[in-house]
């Protein structure tokens, strides 16, 4: 996500802030018997989902000097390598789930020379599994972010997707029409994995999708509910966008969107 310990300018203002998560670990390492979910469209409680996406999880069996964390997504183990010192460059359960639906809703949803914009990029794994599925992805983030994400995308999609992914910086609700111009960017979909927390950006945020979507483009955003920021900005969201609630995972405390502009 677009989320940084380390301190940045955008608009003559600076912030150090991410998701105020301090149990990522517990969650990836969480078992069956632990997970439970209420399925949003029939409301009955079932394990298999939280369990199935956990599953797709792996770490090293030997001791290796590179530390990374493994995850199986479109017949494919991905390697993602995490830097400690920015939450955005660290991976969160959001992404998860939101890979988990792309890759177990292929037809439905199918990606193959689709255009494709994810926001806070973060580790790169929406983009690296969106890309494996077909699509042309931009991947965007920070500028502090792009040096591990650029070598997680690299690592994992050379020589093995359709588009080779585009990665480039993107600041919320910065330079939006120079450098996505409306008329020219008409993106598929929008990918966004835990981009909704307690930090100052939000407004901009919610520019940031405007500008991006056209009638046709469709939002598919995975968020982690923490404090009452995520219930505002949904209700905000929600003046724009027709919004489709697709996951509700309360032992994640995760929900999964798919949203389009309001005509």
């Amino acid at each position: 996500s677009q989320q940084l310990l380390l301190s940045i300018t955008p608009k003559a203002q600076s912030f150090s802030t991410g998701p105020p998560d301090s149990n990522r670990s517990t969650i990836l390492d969480c078992t069956d018997q632990t997970l439970a979910f209420t399925d949003g469209a029939g409301g009955a409680r079932n394990s298999e989902l939280v369990s199935a996406i956990m599953k797709r999880h792996f770490r090293p069996s030997l001791i290796r000097t590179e530390t990374w964390e493994g995850f199986e997504f479109a017949e494919l183990q991905i390697k993602i390598t995490e830097a400690t010192d920015c939450y955005g460059a660290v991976l969160w359960p959001s992404a998860m789930v939101l890979c988990h639906f792309l890759d177990t809703h292929r037809e439905e949803y199918n990606l193959k020379d689709k255009s494709v914009i994810e926001l806070g990029a973060g580790t790169g794994l929406v983009t690296i599994v969106t890309s494996l599925l077909g699509a042309k992805v931009t991947s965007t983030d920070l500028p502090e972010v792009l040096s591990n994400l650029r070598r997680n995308v690299l690592r994992n999609t050379k020589g093995l997707c359709r588009h080779q992914p585009n990665i480039t910086d993107l600041i919320w609700g910065d330079r939006l029409e120079e450098r996505f111009p409306y008329d020219t960017f008409r993106f598929d979909y929008i990918m966004a994995a835990d981009v909704v927390y307690a930090h100052p950006y939000l407004k901009e945020l919610m520019e940031t999708f405007l500008h991006l979507c056209s009638e046709r483009t469709v939002i598919l955003w995975a968020m982690r509910f923490r404090l009452d920021p995520e219930n505002s900005f949904v209700s905000s969201f929600e003046e724009h966008f027709l919004l489709e609630e697709l996951y509700d995972l309360p032992s994640l405390s995760i929900k999964l969107y798919r949203a389009q502009r309001r005509a």
